[in-house]
């Protein structure tokens, strides 16, 4: 860390972890201490596997705090025994406590995926495909309080994005912005810290919200062969690209579950390109067709 750098510990998860701390890192500002969720088990066989923000401190020889709850501050001693200059949190999915955030110098920010107050709540991102909003894409950084998303806002950047490109593929707006808001948190912690910027209260009366997404939320209403059109056709589009990588699109043909990966509407038609039909690999639309009339 370069000299009269910050002193800041990160808590963090996915999709915006990593790249916030590479940003951070392009720019000198490493964390003193990475708080992220437990090792999970992952896949068939539940291997036990940390999650990326950890693998990411592990590489650097940073250390690594993964705390269960915040109930008790004494069971927390590598947050509590020494002096912050400011805590950060970007995509970590527990509600600190009042006692956490403010125990930092200078509070704790947080960047979230969405122009605040649109899209409190934990899925910005995929909910502002999902409702056709590309008028609410871009990021804030916000000085945390005791209410979800609710603090004042330090910094916000809008993300334009061209109609031609829209609605994007939920992993690709994902990235985006990722990159923009790990280059936000980059500009605007140093300047925090020595007391430069001044906050915006939110407009809360235009608050609006979103929950986490659910496996079964990814079900759409298809006919293989009689695919949606028009208005339906563009709404069943928008939610194929918002649950893309998770929790995915998928229909029920012949009792089986087909998941969709790909689609675009031509002639006002909704056209699939790609799926993975249960139990088979990724196949083209026409060959599955194909195999359902055999």
């Amino acid at each position: 860390m370069a000299p009269n750098q910050p002193t800041f510990a990160f808590f963090g998860g996915e999709p915006l972890g990593v790249p916030a701390l590479e940003a951070l890192a392009a720019t000198d500002l490493l964390p003193n201490l990475i708080v992220c969720n437990p090792d999970r088990p992952v896949g068939r066989k539940q291997v036990l596997t940390p999650p990326p923000v950890k693998e990411w401190a592990n590489a650097r020889g940073i250390p690594v705090l993964q705390p269960t709850d915040y109930r008790d501050p004494l069971s927390l001693p590598e947050l509590t025994k020494q002096p912050w200059d400011v805590f950060v949190v970007v995509a970590y999915n527990h509600i600190l406590p009042k006692w956490l955030i403010t125990r930092p110098t200078h509070n704790t920010l947080n960047l979230h995926p969405s122009l605040l107050p649109q899209y409190r709540g934990a899925s910005p991102i995929r909910s502002a495909i999902l409702e056709d909003n590309r008028n609410a894409v871009g990021v804030s950084i916000i000085e945390l309080d005791d209410q979800m998303d609710h603090g004042p806002i330090v910094a916000q950047e809008p993300i334009l994005i061209d109609h031609a490109n829209w609605p994007m593929n939920g992993l690709e707006l994902d990235a985006l912005l990722a990159e923009h808001g790990g280059e936000l948190l980059a500009n605007t912690l140093p300047q925090w810290v020595r007391g430069e910027l001044t906050v915006t209260e939110q407009d809360h009366p235009q608050a609006t919200y979103c929950g986490k997404l659910t496996k079964a939320m990814g079900e759409i209403d298809i006919n293989p062969h009689h695919l949606p059109t028009g208005q339906t056709a563009y709404q069943t589009l928008c939610r194929i690209r918002a649950f893309a990588g998770w929790p995915e699109t998928f229909f029920i043909h012949h009792g089986k579950r087909v998941k969709v990966q790909g689609a675009h509407i031509a002639n006002d038609t909704l056209v699939i390109e790609r799926v993975v039909p249960e139990g088979k690999p990724a196949m083209e639309f026409a060959t599955y067709l194909e195999l359902v009339r055999e």
